[in-house]
């Protein structure tokens, strides 16, 4: 016999919007089944088999569509959370003591390997080797930094890689130096690739270890669904997760539904579109779409601003305020960007890109453009990450490119990485253009939310507070960039529930509360939307659904789920 779920007693935010009051919503095994004013909910259970009803009474929290990540490295992070996990330190001496204590912790690991590591934490961003020296005396140790573009190698990882004062840099990356040139212990972009023929390489075991790992801590933030922003493919620091989701799909163990992004690798050229085309199409037959597809390419267009590789359209400023005549690293070459989105554009492939300075996003508007001059419009569904800095004059070009906005809101806020490391050194004026999301609604921009975990919090509340507020929780600073660029709350929620939904090419069944959409759903305690938008932090996940199943729950004071059975006249006995 199917359970018919009721959910009843606090409000429904239905993925655009206003949350509505008064209104029940009826779920029959996996579907959404209607919405109804609970004034009516007696005559339409009366019906109902005696015993056959769950009435889940929200006692005021809000009932939500299951949150999106739309940019999210999920194998990785929890590869990183079973490693040397760095993450939770707040200080270079916090980031040794984690080392050491991994250390001794783990003396048979010949390599110690993970990350979380900030750059506000060390001089310039820059940890010395020295430090990983002292922690783990002898032993190879490489840990990538919170935002993934820089690895903190100790001098024994260093010289197994063969490093020395006479390596050149590579062309899309940075060996930060001694005096003498010896490498430092900070390799930025794609410096560390120098060690990929030394590192050791994850091992299926542990990717698979990892997703189960990464996918718990997922679902307890409320996230039933992400676009993984890298599979395929094999980074400084994260092994390609495919492998990963494949197992888990075979062995029924994938609770989410997941979009992974194909890396396309930069220092290679147009052949890669057939061969991705052709994964699509091997993932397809595997004959899970609804928990795993792969019709999405990943492209890197430039780096990070506090490392100073993103691509900036002006030059960055020394310490001293001085130009410098660095703008920052385009990963490829712009015609040949435009080419390669125009291929993939063709044959039916979305553009995941990360364009994160303005120069960058240009460029990657340039390619859409160009992929519609000569392909027409598509539902391809492209999107650009991150966003940190765009041009007034390329806002409206979202809109009219049917390109949509992928944002990373927990950044847009002040805090030491951005500045103590980027805005000194940006050009006067920049300050305002950063994470622009309002001036992106009012040209109307489609919006999607991510994360980019383990890069930061994977917490879609924790985003949403700062969409909403652009401070930080406790934090006493004006509002990043002027409070014109903070989002409304229902805007904020769309993007993480209906918005990446909709990148996901799944809004035909999820995203939304709606009759015949799965019930993949959150319950949020307090409702956001009835405290102050600066104590919108406080809510919390207190249930999540998938397919109609509770699949992680924590008591609190508002919400509680019993079973209840229904009388013949359709009232709880």
């Amino acid at each position: 016999m199917t359970t018919t779920r009721v959910f009843h007693g606090g409000s429904v935010f239905t993925g655009t919007g206003t949350p509505l009051d008064g209104q029940a919503v009826i779920v029959r095994g996996e579907r959404i089944d209607r919405i109804l004013p609970e004034t009516e909910l007696a005559a339409v259970l009366g019906a109902e088999p005696e015993g056959s009803v769950e009435l889940i009474d929200l006692r005021g929290a809000l009932l939500s569509p299951g949150f999106q990540d739309a940019h999210i490295h999920a194998v990785g992070g929890g590869v990183e959370l079973l490693q040397c996990d760095l993450s939770g330190t707040a200080s270079a001496e916090e980031a040794v003591a984690a080392v050491r204590a991994y250390a001794e912790a783990n003396p048979d690991e010949e390599w110690i390997l993970g990350g979380g590591w900030s750059m506000d934490c060390f001089p310039g961003g820059n940890p010395a080797r020295g430090l990983l020296d002292a922690a783990a005396p002898g032993r190879p140790v490489l840990l990538a930094s919170r935002d993934h573009h820089s690895l903190w190698a100790s001098t024994a990882a260093i010289e197994r890689a063969g490093l020395g004062p006479d390596t050149p840099d590579p062309v899309d990356g940075v060996i930060v130096r001694e005096e003498d040139g010896s490498p430092a212990g900070t390799f930025h972009e794609g410096a560390g690739d120098l060690f990929g023929d030394v590192r050791p390489a994850t091992s299926e075991e542990l990717r698979y270890r990892g997703l189960l790992r990464a996918q718990e801590e997922l679902i307890a933030l409320g996230i039933t669904g992400w676009q993984d922003a890298m599979v395929g493919g094999e980074g400084a620091s994260i092994a390609d997760p495919l492998p990963a989701y494949e197992r888990a799909l075979s062995e029924g163990t994938l609770r989410v539904h997941v979009t992974g992004a194909q890396w396309w690798e930069r220092d290679r050229g147009i052949e890669q579109v057939a061969h991705m085309v052709a994964e699509r199409q091997r993932v397809a037959a595997l004959g899970s779409p609804e928990r795993l597809e792969i019709g999405t390419t990943k492209i890197m267009v430039d780096g990070v601003a506090e490392n100073h590789t993103a691509a900036m359209l002006t030059p960055y400023r020394d310490s001293h305020g001085h130009d410098t005549h660095n703008h920052g690293l385009s990963f490829i070459d712009p015609a040949r960007l435009r080419e390669y989105v125009t291929a993939l554009d063709a044959a039916g492939m979305q553009v995941h890109m990360h364009a994160l300075g303005d120069r960058a996003v240009r460029e990657a508007l340039d390619a859409l453009e160009a992929a519609r001059a000569a392909n027409g419009p598509t539902d391809n569904r492209h999107h650009l990450a991150h966003l940190q800095i765009v041009a007034e004059e390329d806002v409206p070009r979202f809109a009219e490119l049917d390109a949509v906005a992928n944002l990373q809101a927990l950044w847009a806020t002040h805090e030491d990485q951005l500045d103590q490391l980027t805005l000194p050194f940006l050009q006067e004026g920049l300050e305002a253009r950063q994470y622009p999301f309002g001036d992106l609604v009012r040209a109307g921009a489609r919006l999607a939310a991510g994360s980019d975990w383990p890069v930061s919090s994977a917490a879609p509340l924790d985003a949403i507070h700062i969409a909403v507020t652009r401070v930080a929780p406790g934090l006493d600073a004006e509002p990043l960039g002027g409070a014109h660029q903070r989002l409304d709350l229902a805007t904020a929620m769309a993007a993480y529930t209906s918005g990446s939904a909709y990148v996901n090419h799944r809004d035909h069944d999820t995203g939304h509360i709606k009759p015949g959409y799965r019930a993949d759903l959150v319950v949020l305690d307090p409702s956001p939307f009835d405290v102050p938008a600066d104590e919108i932090h406080r809510s919390r996940v207190a249930q999540t659904w998938i397919d109609g199943a509770l699949v992680h729950a924590v008591e609190t004071a508002a919400t509680t789920a019993r079973t209840t059975s229904i009388d013949e006249e359709g009232e709880p006995s």
